[in-house]
C-alpha cells in the first residue's frame, strides 16, 4: 500500500477562498468589513515571519488586517491594555496575541483578556469551556483544520478510533474533544502512556502533536489508517537542515490509506481556519446566521 498524500495547500487554499466569497457577500448584506487584529510583541523572527503571513493571507481574503506591534520590553499591563481596546474596538472582529510573549508577561492573563467573541484563536477559557460542553464558539484553528483534513478522506468519521499523540491545550486536547463530536472512540496518548507503538497501532486515525521528530515509527501505523502528522521540527544544520514532521514519513505512507506531509500538511489549515473563525465572529458579533464555510 502507497498512502495517498493529503495535499494540505490545495484543501486550504479551497477554504480561503470559500472565506473570501463569505466575505463578500457579509460586506454586500452589512456594508462592514471583517477586521483581524494581530499583537506581536518583541521581535522574534520566527513569530514576524508569521505575523507577516497571516496579515497577507487576511488581506488576500477581502477582510481588514490590523497589526499592532510592542517591544519585547513592553509590560504585561501594556499587553493588556492593548487586548482590552481592541475588545472595545467594533472595526475588531477577531483578536490574535502571537506566541510566545517575551519573559514576564503572563500568556495565560493576556488570553484570558481576549474577548471570547473576538477570540479566533479559540484559547480562552469561556472557548475551551464550550467546547468541552459542546456549544457553538470559535475552535483553536490547528485542530480544526486537521478535522477537515480528516473529513477530506472520510467524510464521515463516526466509529473511527482516533489515537491523538499529546494533550497540549493548543492542539491535543481540543482535537480529542472534536473528535468525539464527530462520533469517534478517542484515546489520548502522552509521554506517560505505556505501549504506546501498540496503542498506535490500533488507530483509524493517528494524530500527532508531541513535536518530536520521526517519533511515529512506520510500524507504528495500522495497515489503512490515516495520519495527521502536526508537529514541525527542524532538523540539521545550515543548508542540510530541513522541516519534519512527527511521523516517519517515508516509512509510514507504505502502510497508511491518506498521511499529510510535512511540510504542506497541516500547517497551511491553521491560517485558513483563523481567516474561517474571523468571518464567523464578525457574523455572529451581529446577530446574523453563520457562514456556510
Amino acid at each position: 500500500m502507497t498512502a495517498d498524500i493529503i495535499d494540505g495547500k490545495a484543501i486550504a487554499a479551497d477554504l480561503r477562498a470559500r472565506v473570501a466569497a463569505g466575505v463578500a457577500r457579509f460586506e454586500a448584506d452589512t456594508g462592514e468589513t471583517p477586521g483581524l487584529a494581530v499583537v506581536l510583541v518583541g521581535d522574534d523572527p520566527a513569530s514576524q515571519v508569521y505575523v507577516r503571513n497571516k496579515g497577507r493571507a487576511t488581506k488576500n481574503a477581502g477582510m481588514r488586517s490590523i497589526e499592532h506591534r510592542l517591544p519585547a520590553s513592553a509590560s504585561e499591563a501594556e499587553v493588556v491594555a492593548l487586548v482590552r481596546a481592541l475588545n472595545a474596538d467594533n472595526a475588531v472582529d477577531g483578536i490574535l496575541v502571537q506566541m510566545p510573549l517575551p519573559g514576564g508577561v503572563d500568556a495565560n492573563r493576556v488570553i484570558n483578556e481576549i474577548d471570547p467573541a473576538k477570540d479566533v484563536d479559540g484559547l480562552t477559557e469561556t472557548s475551551a469551556g464550550r467546547l468541552l460542553l459542546g456549544k457553538a464558539g470559535l475552535v483553536p484553528c490547528t485542530p480544526q483544520g486537521c478535522i477537515i483534513l480528516a473529513k477530506s478522506v472520510r467524510t464521515r468519521l463516526d466509529g473511527a478510533h482516533a489515537v491523538v499523540l499529546g494533550r497540549s491545550i493548543l492542539v491535543g486536547k481540543p482535537l480529542s474533544l472534536l473528535l468525539l463530536a464527530e462520533n469517534c472512540t478517542v484515546t489520548m496518548a502522552h509521554s506517560r502512556t505505556k505501549d504506546l507503538a501498540a496503542i498506535c497501532r490500533s488507530a483509524d486515525i493517528l494524530c500527532a502533536a508531541v513535536g518530536r521528530p520521526a517519533l511515529v515509527k512506520g510500524d507504528w501505523v495500522k495497515e489503512g489508517a490515516i495520519v495527521l502528522d502536526v508537529g514541525i521540527n527542524r532538523v540539521g544544520a545550515g543548508e542540510a537542515s530541513k522541516l519534519v514532521g512527527d511521523v516517519d514519513f517515508d516509512a509510514a505512507k507504505d502502510r497508511a490509506a491518506a498521511i499529510t506531509p510535512v511540510p504542506g500538511g497541516v500547517g497551511p489549515m491553521t491560517i485558513a481556519c483563523l481567516l474561517r473563525n474571523t468571518l464567523i465572529a464578525a457574523a455572529r458579533r451581529r446577530g446574523l446566521a453563520q457562514p456556510e464555510i
